[in-house]
């Protein structure tokens, strides 16, 4: 059976370890970037890999970019490789923060036309409840002389991804919607821990990542997630939606939470909040969004 969204842990069980699997481990923390690792090392999913968002999910920040960068998608692909995934892998992504960075991880290669990729629903939590044991230590990646039997081979979909300039060009188009993963103090402005503006783009919807989940952190069943997205999409068919967050990150749990509810065809804001705010002319606004029919 092949897993394209999510995976539960008893699915995942049953599997563990099985040729063709690879499990990655996706904890970050945004404020200590090297604790996703310690935790890691301080007991991860039996033989689960780990992929740092900084250094294997993300490009080098520059001048114009925002915190998370796309990387470049032969040098995600070689590091794809180095972490034992090729093009028949089957991937299964995990966190321990609702998925959001797991959902990085699985979008990434979604993007780079990799169809078997899926997020442990409720992540480690989740593991653990249903009796799954630890490991400690480091799995690691291939090592140099194994590469050679592991290809991953990059197809990335230039039209899943828009860019700072395209946005801003959508701004006045009523037929698109921005909607922002964002919890709601930061996208009105009230709180901003990381980004040195605050507020949000005009005419974008918020839709926190957290709505996506029930209480246990697991995702909302299918029928509910689409019976929340069509409602706050008016209409709108899920092409014309662009993801967007902070960086590039949460958005993609979003993008999960629309492909499980069956609405697929929406496009990620890679740069997002982060990157748009390098420039001070482009328009901000602060506050909740003002009820309209124009959108974006």
């Amino acid at each position: 059976m092949t897993f394209t969204t999510l995976i539960d842990a008893a699915s995942l069980q049953a599997i563990l370890g099985d040729p063709g699997i690879v499990v990655l481990d996706c904890r970050f923390d945004l404020s200590n970037p090297e604790g996703g690792l310690r935790a890691y090392l301080a007991g991860h999913i039996p033989g689960a890999r780990f992929a740092d968002l900084n250094k294997d999910l993300s490009a080098p920040v520059n001048s114009d970019s925002g915190r998370h960068p796309l990387p470049d998608p032969q040098v995600l692909a070689a590091a794809l490789e180095r972490l034992g995934i090729g093009d028949q892998t089957q991937v299964i992504a995990y966190d321990e923060v609702n998925g959001s960075f797991a959902a990085r991880a699985w979008w990434l290669l979604r993007w780079l036309g990799h169809g078997p990729v899926a997020v442990l629903d409720g992540g480690l939590k989740a593991w653990i409840a249903a009796g799954g044991s630890l490991q400690s230590g480091d799995d690691k990646a291939l090592p140099a002389e194994n590469l050679s039997a592991v290809r991953f081979t990059p197809r990335a979909d230039a039209s899943a991804v828009v860019g700072t300039e395209q946005v801003a060009s959508l701004l006045s188009d009523p037929r698109q919607v921005l909607v922002d993963a964002r919890l709601p103090e930061r996208f009105t402005g009230v709180v901003e821990p990381i980004d040195a503006v605050a507020g949000h783009i005009p005419g974008a919807l918020n839709h926190p990542f957290t709505r996506n989940l029930q209480q246990d952190g697991r995702f909302l069943k299918a029928p509910e997630l689409r019976r929340l997205w069509e409602e706050r999409l008016k209409g709108q068919p899920p092409r014309h939606v662009v993801a967007m967050c902070g960086s590039g990150v949460t958005a993609c749990h979003n993008l999960l939470s629309l492909e499980v509810a069956g609405l697929s065809g929406a496009k990620l804001y890679a740069g997002s909040w982060s990157e748009w705010i390098r420039d001070p002319t482009r328009p901000t606004a602060s506050g909740a969004e003002q009820p309209s029919e124009h959108k974006m």
